[in-house]
């Protein structure tokens, strides 16, 4: 079982794939060194003596500065390595001399649904949407009460609350609407309640401009200060909506007409090394194939550009990644806020030491094809390939932003664990054994096999691939079968 990594020629450190004893000899790549102290796993060694300012090289990139002279054996970590990052950065597009599109595979099929104008999905269920706060716990109620018409071929009834809709103004109103707009839109849900209280200030009216042209048997709205007893107002609408999605049925379907989120949240220092690379293996395999897969957490790019910037397919789309990322460190600027206030303090109890660090890691999933587009927030995936979106590290938040992209599932690795899920599957993948192991009912996909020595990236890509097939036939995750499933809006302004 091999001790340590060393993932790129040039680096000057190199990471544990299992926890290393103090006086252990670790021999990776040619290269001898005795460990002065413990290192933890997923924690950094340095392996060529590292001078007080010179960088700390991982990934083949600078992941910051040593804060102090470190010897061959010196773990490297928070006490003794600062990041580098500061502001806003002006970028030159330079492609990458080998951006193309990868080699076309011929897709597999899956068993979805084929909805009423021609899209895909891999769920048939049944949504109810509250478009304020202020009709949570109705909602709530109203899908516990009707659960018997979750029969046939309909696969269940959820409502997804948040705390908005209403005390809201500019740009976060608009946001609001925009982002349960395309949450309406999406294909999982095969038919889709809307329930207004009434006096909000996302108002019917202005929904429905938000939502534009819908299928009026797939959608339909209630305001509850409109009706003598809601309840059984919403009954007889649900009936009419459960006869409208219990007519679909599984079809096969080919995997180009998918569309995966990318997401990583409890990141350790293995996460760039095992889980995110297979991810981004799967997405090379899902780009091939004609399918789509969004990457977003924009915080978790600062510092990691250059694995990305030179891999947009024209100029059109690096300016647009240029505006994405600039504009989200403005964002931070301008709540006086810095860069850099990341990793959390169970990423760097992972070893994650730096936001470059973390970032190098992230970015990961991406793999190597061209990025092909750029989208903003709530907007929809309109390209084929890999698109980025703009959103937050946050795990709710940016989990719903790629749902509302139209994601039909999200694969989010981690490392430390984490239980949650977006309305869409999300398949939770581990980067070492040990948390496979422990939290079994949280995760759905191991990639410690990578660093156990047991399998390539390359195998457990083609693993994953395999999963993924059956999760959008139908096979439930961890977290559907818990019945976890939420929603976090992205906010900005001030609550009236």
């Amino acid at each position: 079982m091999p001790q340590a990594i060393h993932i790129s020629p040039i680096d000057n450190v190199v990471v544990a794939l299992h926890p290393i004893a103090k006086g252990t000899l670790v021999e990776v790549d040619g290269l001898a060194v005795t460990a002065l102290e413990d290192i933890p796993q997923g924690h950094k060694m340095a392996v060529k003596p590292i001078k007080n300012g010179e960088n700390v090289i991982k990934y083949g990139f600078p992941i910051g500065h040593a804060t102090a002279d470190a010897e061959p054996g010196t773990w490297m970590h928070t006490h003794n390595v600062h990041t580098n990052l500061s502001g806003e950065v002006e970028y030159s597009y330079n492609p990458a001399p080998d951006l193309a599109p990868l080699p076309k595979v011929e897709p597999e099929t899956f068993m979805g649904f084929r909805r009423k104008d021609g899209r895909a999905a891999i769920r048939n269920e049944i949504w109810i949407i509250p478009t304020v706060g202020c009709v949570n716990d109705i909602a709530k109620k109203m899908v516990a009460d009707n659960q018997d018409l979750v029969t046939g071929t309909i696969e269940g009834l959820y409502t997804f609350t948040h705390p908005f809709g209403c005390s809201q103004t500019g740009h976060d109103h608009a946001q609001t609407r925009k982002l349960l707009a395309a949450l309406v839109r999406h294909p999982n849900a095969a038919a889709v309640l809307v329930l207004h209280l009434g006096c909000e200030n996302l108002q019917h009216d202005q929904f429905v401009e938000e939502l534009g042209e819908y299928d009026h048997d797939r959608v339909k709205f209630l305001t509850c200060q409109d009706v003598d007893d809601e309840f059984t107002a919403a009954r007889d609408i649900l009936k009419e909506l459960a006869a409208y999605a219990g007519q679909f049925k599984r079809e096969p379907i080919p995997v180009s007409e998918l569309v995966v989120g990318m997401k990583c949240g409890g990141s350790d220092g293995l996460s760039g090394i095992t889980a995110n690379p297979t991810i981004g293996r799967f997405s090379d395999m899902m780009g091939q194939r004609g399918g789509s897969t969004v990457l977003t957490e924009v915080p978790e790019m600062f510092g990691a550009e250059g694995f990305l910037m030179d891999r947009c397919i024209d100029r059109d789309v690096f300016v647009k990644a240029e505006h994405m990322i600039n504009g989200f460190k403005e964002y931070f600027i301008s709540h006086n806020e810095v860069v850099y206030d990341n990793p959390s303090p169970g990423n760097k109890q992972g070893g994650i030491t730096t936001l470059e660090d973390k970032s190098c890691g992230c970015v990961q999933k991406g793999g190597t094809a061209p990025i092909m587009d750029v989208i903003g927030y709530g907007d929809p995936v309109v390209t084929k390939g890999l698109n980025m979106l703009y959103g937050p590290g946050n795990d709710l938040v940016s989990a719903t932003a790629m749902t509302a992209a139209g994601a039909h599932l999200i694969l989010f690795s981690t490392g430390r664990g984490t239980p949650f899920s977006a309305p869409a599957p999300t398949l939770k993948i581990s980067t070492n054994t040990p948390l496979a192991e422990k939290k079994a009912g949280w995760i759905d996909f191991n990639t410690g096999v990578i660093a156990d020595g047991e399998k390539t990236i390359d195998e457990a890509a083609k693993d994953l691939l395999d999963l993924v097939i059956r999760v959008a036939s139908g096979e439930q995750t961890k977290a559907e079968k818990h019945g976890f499933r939420e929603i976090s809006i992205f906010k900005d302004g001030v609550v009236l």
